[in-house]
């Protein structure tokens, strides 16, 4: 049995398996989604606020790692599309103990980051309706969406759709807005020039130290593409979708991170409590004296949110689906009915809904523990994206050379490149005293979750092969 086929549950229905409900422009929104989220709209204030201007070059370089991380991640996706994505390509590429680790360390993020979303959202809604308690909009928020999960997968390729529409449709509104500003035709605005850009002390008020915080908070914003190659293999053509998804999620990184910081700091000072207050987006609206900014852009965060919380529980029980399916996981979580895996959605869900009760019941210990925890995933998540595409391109140049549909471009040299670089992420991390404790805690995660897939693959060598099954 080779390293991507894993037996089937076998009290499971041999027809049990994950649908084909998504089409192409599911596809295509989830990718346009999938890099439009609650960190663009408010985190990056805190961003702006220490790099000041420099912020650009900031999500230029991060931008780049992670064009170049979606590339390698869209090579393998093409050529073998699997709902446990760059976890199937790890366990092909290195071992099963990589594609354990990769899997479950991604699963954990997206359940606490369901948990994160569903308290932001609520927040939102309590300002909204003052008086109306907190846990009565998480159990909303949590109750919708499970249970569209828990519906066919085409139900949830329609709520992204919409949700990514929507917030494609805010983005695309801003950057018109900010251009028509900045080029002083809008009414009531003079063109600024470059007054924002270099008064205030500099392009970098806060020299390289700035630019440092800067580039570490944009590298986490970008979090979420990911989705798009696991939900290409519930997807009507895998092959070409996910290539299609890729191949133009280059520009969109360009357009909205980097368009977006472009606009803002060239429109509003860098320095204005607003920019860390409000978020950048309303301290912009609020600067051209729009009125109404702070609650259109409410709006538009908690439909990100939203949004975020519909895909991580999707992803999160894909990516469980996947790993029971290669016998790394406990066998109720691969139970598949009607084409879901919809033991893994409620489980995905439940420790969601959990997170949020933590961050009520030891917001000091407890909840800060998980958010130390995968402050860093996401990176260790890319690391093992590289080091896979860096085996299987060769091993896939031997064998099928038909299946490289998509390219990585100047391999193996841009590969060893983003290693580089996220290498060079890491020894930031640790150097920040603000992002040490999460890449130590993240650390600790991923090395018990290491020795624990190497463990479990050392007895699953030592007992007689079973006979293959699917690849998920």
């Amino acid at each position: 049995m080779s390293r991507t086929t894993a037996p089937a549950p076998v009290d499971q229905p041999a027809d049990a398996t994950l649908t084909h409900g998504l089409k192409q422009r599911h596809l295509s929104m989830i990718a346009l989604g999938g890099v439009i989220g609650a960190g663009l709209f408010v985190g990056s204030g805190a961003g702006i606020a220490a790099a000041g201007p420099s912020i650009v070059v900031a999500y230029a370089l991060s931008g780049l790692l992670v064009m170049l991380v979606m590339r390698m991640l869209g090579e393998m996706s093409a050529a073998n599309p699997a709902s446990g994505s760059f976890s199937v390509h790890a366990e092909r590429a290195i071992g099963p103990w990589a594609g354990f680790t990769a899997g479950w360390a991604f699963w954990f993020l997206l359940c606490v980051a369901v948990g994160l979303e569903a308290i932001g959202a609520a927040g939102i809604m309590t300002g909204w309706f003052p008086g109306t308690p907190e846990w009565a909009w998480v159990a909303l928020f949590m109750l919708v969406f499970c249970g569209t999960n828990l519906a066919a997968v085409k139900n949830f390729g329609e709520f992204e759709f919409w949700f990514a529409a929507l917030k494609v449709g805010a983005i695309v509104l801003f950057l018109g807005i900010g251009v028509l500003a900045i080029a002083g035709v809008l009414p009531g605005t003079e063109a600024p020039g470059t007054a924002n850009l270099t008064g205030d002390g500099g392009f970098m008020p806060n020299g390289t130290e700035g630019l440092i915080v800067g580039l570490l908070a944009s590298v986490f914003a970008y979090g979420g593409l990911e989705t798009v190659t696991i939900a290409a293999a519930e997807s009507e053509h895998p092959v070409q979708g996910v290539a299609k998804a890729v191949r133009t999620a280059m520009w969109r990184i360009a357009v909205f991170y980097i368009g977006s910081m472009a606009v803002i700091v060239t429109l509003v000072p860098w320095h204005e409590k607003a920019v860390a207050e409000k978020g950048p987006y309303v301290a912009t609206l609020d600067h051209l004296g729009i009125d109404g900014a702070g609650q259109i852009m409410n709006v538009v965060v908690l439909i990100a949110l939203l949004s975020a919380m519909n895909a991580n529980i999707y992803g999160a029980s894909r990516m469980a689906c996947s790993l029971v399916a290669r016998r790394q996981g406990p066998t109720a979580l691969g139970r598949i009915s009607g084409g879901v895996p919809r033991t893994a959605v409620l489980v995905s869900s439940v420790f969601g809904f959990l997170c949020v009760l933590l961050s009520y019941w030891r917001p000091d210990d407890i909840f800060m523990w998980l958010l130390n925890t995968i402050g860093a995933i996401i990176l260790v998540v890319w690391f093992f994206i590289a080091v896979s595409q860096l085996v299987l391109r060769r091993r896939t140049e031997r064998e099928a050379p038909e299946k490289l549909v998509v390219k990585m471009w100047l391999f193996p040299g841009l590969t060893l490149l983003a290693l580089a670089g996220m290498a060079t992420v890491f020894a930031l991390m640790l150097r920040e005293e603000e992002t040490r404790m999460q890449l130590l805690g993240t650390g600790v995660l991923t090395l018990v979750l290491a020795l624990v897939g190497f463990v479990l693959q050392k007895r699953r060598e030592s007992r007689p092969a079973a006979p293959a099954g699917i690849e998920h």
